[in-house]
């Protein structure tokens, strides 16, 4: 009889430690998620950074090489950040970001991605769009940008950018693509 009863509880503490451990399971799974979404997200503007773009960027090439998906990428550049740091403060250059980053997403769809790439320099990949709708998108968001004064602390601070856009193509790589954006984007400035 106390041989049963050692085995029920031993049984019952084996049952309680599975419960424990599934429970920690969970909690580590959620933690993991967490830190997978932090170490893809742009610390100053809640959109994806370099990483989490790159890994986007990845998986729209795929599509486009297997499937023939057309794609483009727009390579944004805030013009003059240098400047309005130095006549807003950082604070003020950090607030165009985010109006900048905020624009991007609101002049795009939703299963577009917006990413910072640092500095001044965003990022947009556009799934499902041939040349004439990249086009279109990048200037709807040039007007959108400039088309309103951002106030800060008051004062007007006029935003522009510069757009670069490229066109995915058969055996591109990320590198190649946004090399090839970049150089569209310093065209467009230089045009300016």
């Amino acid at each position: 009889m106390h041989d049963v009863s050692l085995e029920q509880r031993e049984a019952g503490q084996l049952l309680e430690e599975i419960a424990r451990l599934q429970h920690e399971v969970t909690r580590l799974e959620g933690r993991v998620a967490e830190l997978d979404h932090l170490a893809h997200r742009d610390a100053l503007v809640p959109i994806a950074n370099r990483r989490g773009m790159m890994r986007e960027l990845e998986r729209m090439i795929a599509r486009h090489d297997r499937h023939g998906t057309p794609a483009a990428v727009l390579f944004v550049d805030l013009d003059g950040l240098k400047i309005l740091n130095d006549s807003f403060g950082h604070m003020g250059g950090d607030a165009a970001l985010v109006n900048v980053a905020e624009k991007l997403v609101q002049g795009t769809r939703a299963n577009d991605c917006v990413a910072r790439l640092g500095g001044d320099e965003f990022c947009v990949l556009l799934d499902h769009a041939d040349e004439q709708c990249a086009l279109e998108i990048a200037e709807r968001l040039v007007d959108l940008i400039a088309g309103e004064d951002f106030m800060f602390e008051g004062q007007a601070m006029p935003l522009s950018v510069a757009v670069g856009v490229t066109l995915i193509e058969k055996g591109d790589s990320p590198v190649t693509v946004l090399a090839r954006a970049d150089k569209a984007m310093y065209r467009v400035k230089a045009a300016a």
